[in-house]
């Protein structure tokens, strides 16, 4: 059995990530891990508070390993936190990191890269499946997420906040990857097959900075748990996002 942490970014496509790894049979996820813009303690670009990131954790019903960075953050300093991860990770008997990455050859090699010469294999269960079909895959399953950012360069605001649908695949300009894989928009998961339970999820605010709109949710666990705000503001601390 080999045992895997997940790289958790809060959107759907590591969701689907979690969903595919528990389908073989020769994977345990173990667990996820989450990189936090320490001075917002939200996961950068998606926008995602701590509370809503552990609510979909529990949710999934596995622990969460996050990793506060500064803001601004150097990628060597990035390198530095994510080595201490990988140490951590050998010496809890993790065997592989998973990514959800879908088809950028650099993001792939870069991580396959940091990866190299610690001991964990780097797994990527969503690599080349085309994504128009990975997207209306999803969908028809039951994933369930909003777009809670958009980069305004590449679709209109408008798109801020709406659900993750077959109407948002129609409505997207032809050039927009139907995932977002090229850093279109960015996504919120609240329910799939994934989870144990559904989050609920409702957006609020609207925000915008510096050309990206971030939409403001609130959740709470369906099984009432205390209720969220995820305050988005922009900013990436890394170069290299989870997906």
């Amino acid at each position: 059995m080999k045992r895997v942490l997940l790289s958790w970014s809060s959107g759907k496509d590591s969701a689907w990530a979690l969903h595919l790894l528990r389908r073989d049979r020769e994977i345990e996820v173990r667990g996820l891990v989450t990189t936090l813009n320490a001075a917002f303690d939200r996961v950068a670009m998606h926008g995602t508070r701590r509370a809503v990131l552990e609510a979909q954790a529990r949710a999934a019903q596995l622990p969460l390993w996050t990793v506060p960075l500064p803001w601004p953050c150097s990628n060597e300093i990035y390198e530095q936190l994510m080595a201490e991860v990988c140490a951590r990770a050998v010496a809890e008997k993790i065997d592989a990191v998973a990514f959800g990455d879908l088809f950028l050859a650099d993001v792939r090699l870069y991580r396959e890269q940091q990866l190299a010469g610690t001991g964990l294999e780097p797994l990527f269960p969503l690599w080349q499946i085309p994504t128009d079909e990975l997207a209306r895959e999803m969908i028809a399953d039951g994933l369930c997420a909003r777009l809670s950012c958009v980069d305004t360069k590449q679709l209109p605001a408008e798109f801020a906040g709406r659900e993750f649908d077959a109407a948002l695949l129609r409505d997207l300009p032809a050039e927009a990857d139907p995932c977002g894989e090229r850093g279109e928009f960015h996504t919120c998961v609240y329910a799939g097959p994934m989870f144990a339970a559904p989050l609920a999820l409702e957006t609020g605010e609207i925000v915008d900075r510096d050309g990206f709109v971030f939409a403001d949710f609130e959740t709470e666990s369906v099984g009432g748990a205390a209720a969220a705000h995820v305050v988005a503001l922009a900013g990436d601390e890394r170069a290299i996002p989870a997906r």
